[in-house]
């Protein structure tokens, strides 16, 4: 009996061992060089034509993609792009646009793997994403502009949105710094 309480525990010891350790595995591979393929693509297509329906699918992998794989990592900043003016104006497509600037900021690591550590640019990268969405969809409903959003189309007009990126994502660089 004793004999057996001691194998029943190495063998619960053992299990709760490798639960751990797969745990602490990537969920998968890194990408491909199709995925990243695809995932250009898909990019750019939602830059074009954000509120294409048929585009939904992909959407929903890219956002499942970017989560899994362990090479590309995204910095978010969400001051940079939902300050509170934008944040006020409760523009019905936020949630589109959000995840337009974090594909962007993931093509701009795709595309120019030798600068991911530049998150000023990252950011910029999501930020004139999101921008490309915003202005195809203000074409297709013009009841969807948004003051804060048009406020960074001029400042990109103007050649200032990288200098306004970099102040706004200052406090976000300060947070990672104090981790």
């Amino acid at each position: 009996m004793r004999k057996a309480g001691i194998i029943s525990f190495i063998l619960f010891s053992l299990s709760g061992i490798s639960l751990l350790a797969a745990q602490n595995e990537p969920k998968r591979a890194p990408s491909t060089a199709e995925e990243r393929q695809r995932f250009l693509a898909l990019t750019h297509k939602l830059e074009q034509n954000p509120l294409d329906k048929t585009l939904y699918q992909d959407k929903k992998w890219a956002k499942q993609w970017l989560e899994d794989i362990p090479d590309i990592n995204v910095n978010i900043c969400a001051p940079v792009l939902f300050g509170l003016d934008f944040i006020r104006e409760q523009n019905k497509y936020t949630p589109q646009l959000s995840y337009q600037a974090t594909f962007g900021a993931a093509a701009y690591i795709i595309e120019h793997p030798d600068k991911k550590g530049d998150t000023t640019a990252q950011y910029l990268a999501g930020v004139e994403s999101a921008l490309k969405a915003y202005s195809a969809i203000v074409k297709s409903e013009p009841d969807a502009k948004s003051k804060a959003l048009d406020q960074l189309l001029e400042k990109q007009k103007q050649g200032k949105l990288a200098d306004f990126v970099r102040d706004a994502s200052k406090e976000c660089d300060d947070k990672k710094e104090g981790m």
